[in-house]
Protein backbone atom coordinates (compact mmCIF):
# COMPACT_ATOMS: atom_id res chain seq x y z
CA UNK A 1 0.00 0.00 0.00
CA UNK A 2 0.77 3.53 -0.78
CA UNK A 3 2.20 5.98 2.12
CA UNK A 4 -0.11 8.83 2.50
CA UNK A 5 1.86 11.30 0.35
CA UNK A 6 -1.32 14.12 -0.71
CA UNK A 7 -0.98 17.84 -0.24
CA UNK A 8 -4.77 18.43 -0.01
CA UNK A 9 -7.11 16.74 2.15
CA UNK A 10 -9.39 14.15 -0.22
CA UNK A 11 -13.31 14.05 -0.04
CA UNK A 12 -14.06 10.26 -0.22
CA UNK A 13 -17.33 9.88 -1.73
CA UNK A 14 -20.21 7.82 -0.46
CA UNK A 15 -21.77 6.49 -3.65
CA UNK A 16 -19.96 4.77 -6.68
CA UNK A 17 -18.99 8.18 -9.48
CA UNK A 18 -18.43 6.22 -12.83
CA UNK A 19 -16.18 8.72 -14.68
CA UNK A 20 -13.93 7.95 -18.16
CA UNK A 21 -10.60 8.70 -18.72
CA UNK A 22 -9.39 9.60 -22.00
CA UNK A 23 -6.72 9.85 -24.36
CA UNK A 24 -5.92 13.56 -25.11
CA UNK A 25 -5.86 12.39 -29.15
CA UNK A 26 -9.23 9.92 -28.22
CA UNK A 27 -7.65 7.03 -29.45
CA UNK A 28 -8.41 5.52 -25.98
CA UNK A 29 -10.72 5.48 -23.47
CA UNK A 30 -11.40 3.96 -19.94
CA UNK A 31 -13.95 3.58 -17.62
CA UNK A 32 -13.23 4.01 -14.07
CA UNK A 33 -14.90 4.74 -10.43
CA UNK A 34 -13.71 8.02 -9.21
CA UNK A 35 -12.74 6.88 -5.19
CA UNK A 36 -12.05 10.52 -3.92
CA UNK A 37 -10.98 13.83 -5.03
CA UNK A 38 -9.39 17.00 -3.87
CA UNK A 39 -8.66 20.39 -5.22
CA UNK A 40 -5.27 19.07 -7.03
CA UNK A 41 -5.97 15.28 -7.94
CA UNK A 42 -8.22 12.25 -7.53
CA UNK A 43 -7.83 8.57 -6.85
CA UNK A 44 -9.75 6.18 -9.58
CA UNK A 45 -10.74 2.47 -9.63
CA UNK A 46 -9.79 1.73 -13.06
CA UNK A 47 -12.51 -0.98 -15.18
CA UNK A 48 -10.57 -2.81 -17.69
CA UNK A 49 -7.01 -3.05 -19.16
CA UNK A 50 -4.19 -0.33 -17.96
CA UNK A 51 -2.55 -1.04 -21.24
CA UNK A 52 -3.01 2.17 -22.92
CA UNK A 53 -2.12 4.07 -19.21
CA UNK A 54 1.05 5.25 -20.44
CA UNK A 55 0.06 8.17 -22.08
CA UNK A 56 1.30 11.37 -20.25
CA UNK A 57 -1.63 13.69 -20.31
CA UNK A 58 -5.30 12.54 -20.61
CA UNK A 59 -8.91 13.88 -19.92
CA UNK A 60 -10.97 12.82 -16.98
CA UNK A 61 -14.59 13.17 -18.30
CA UNK A 62 -17.01 13.95 -15.06
CA UNK A 63 -20.25 13.90 -17.52
CA UNK A 64 -22.33 11.58 -19.60
CA UNK A 65 -21.41 14.69 -22.04
CA UNK A 66 -18.27 15.60 -21.67
CA UNK A 67 -18.40 19.12 -20.67
CA UNK A 68 -17.38 18.68 -17.23
CA UNK A 69 -13.92 17.69 -17.69
CA UNK A 70 -9.94 18.06 -16.06
CA UNK A 71 -6.58 17.71 -17.81
CA UNK A 72 -4.66 15.24 -15.90
CA UNK A 73 -1.36 12.71 -15.76
CA UNK A 74 -0.76 9.64 -13.99
CA UNK A 75 0.45 10.27 -10.28
CA UNK A 76 1.41 6.96 -10.06
CA UNK A 77 -0.41 3.32 -10.89
CA UNK A 78 -0.98 0.15 -8.64
CA UNK A 79 -3.10 -2.45 -10.08
CA UNK A 80 -6.58 -1.39 -11.05
CA UNK A 81 -6.02 2.39 -8.72
CA UNK A 82 -4.60 5.14 -9.87
CA UNK A 83 -4.19 8.64 -8.66
CA UNK A 84 -4.17 10.90 -10.87
CA UNK A 85 -2.74 15.16 -10.79
CA UNK A 86 -4.86 17.70 -12.39
CA UNK A 87 -2.91 19.73 -15.02
CA UNK A 88 -4.08 23.81 -14.52
CA UNK A 89 -3.18 26.03 -17.60
CA UNK A 90 -0.77 28.21 -15.73
CA UNK A 91 1.31 25.39 -13.91
CA UNK A 92 1.32 24.08 -17.46
CA UNK A 93 2.84 27.31 -18.57
CA UNK A 94 5.19 27.75 -16.22
CA UNK A 95 6.83 24.46 -16.90
CA UNK A 96 7.20 25.36 -20.09
CA UNK A 97 8.75 28.82 -19.69
CA UNK A 98 11.11 26.73 -16.94
CA UNK A 99 11.48 24.30 -19.57
CA UNK A 100 12.81 26.81 -21.70
CA UNK A 101 15.28 29.27 -19.75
Amino acid sequence: MRGEQRRANRVQLEHKRHVNLVGVDGTWQRSCVLLDVSDGGARIEIEGSTDVLRAKEFFLLLSSTGLAFRRCEFAWIDGAQAGIRFISATAKKKATSAAST
